[in-house]
């Protein structure tokens, strides 16, 4: 699908998208065992919301002091198991937080250097293009069945808290229609590898 871009020179800006389970992570991985500089939401996310960060005091003030463990960190584990019982906190919890991890993926990128850099976004956003600058999104995609064993085998999750999860976020179809490039994912990680090095090939940002 065709999109408006946001060139900068040689340098590309490009996001790496997808759902629980299809193998965003590897590719980032991937990406940057190539010397390509990837920003990750979860990460920047989870460096956010240190013990002492400004962030985590917003989410203490927003959810009480439950969501933090005797060691006074975020109790990631217990956040996640409300707010996905409650759609209410987790709209919650998505407007306090994603303005912060937004400003400081943005912050990292501009200071990035390469022939390219790489956002990786596990809820991707039309409007990312533009608060991102983004040149091009890359959607992983799985097929849910797969998806979903996988998140048994890999991740020891329930077979129903799988497809909750999945069942939570944008669906293949949704987000390859947001995407300028789509990289399934239901094989092998070696075949997963060779389809990023044909798109890396064809932009010629290859030579990391």
């Amino acid at each position: 699908m065709s999109h408006p871009t946001h060139y900068r020179g040689e340098v590309r800006r490009i996001a790496v998208v997808g759902g629980i389970g299809a193998g965003k992570s590897t590719v980032v991985d991937y990406l940057r065992s190539r010397d390509f500089v990837a920003v990750d939401a979860d990460e920047v996310y989870a460096q956010l919301v240190r013990r002492g960060q400004p962030l985590l005091a917003v989410l203490v003030d927003a959810f009480g002091t439950a969501i933090l463990t005797r060691d006074g960190e975020l109790d990631r584990r217990f956040v996640s198991s409300v707010v996905f019982a409650d759609p209410s906190a987790l709209r919650r919890l998505d407007a306090i937080t994603h303005p912060w991890v937004g400003r400081e993926m943005r912050r990292q990128l501009d200071a990035a250097e390469g022939r390219a850099v790489f956002a990786a976004l596990p809820l991707y956003r039309p409007e990312h293009r533009d608060s991102l600058a983004l040149d091009e999104v890359w959607a992983v995609q799985v097929a849910p069945e797969v998806a979903v064993d996988r998140l048994v085998q890999q991740r020891t999750m329930s077979e129903d808290d799988a497809r909750a999860r999945l069942a939570s976020q944008m669906g293949n179809d949704e987000r390859a229609a947001l995407a300028d490039e789509v990289i399934w994912n239901n094989t092998s990680r070696e075949d997963l590898r060779e389809r990023v090095d044909e798109l890396l090939r064809e932009r010629g940002i290859d030579g990391h």
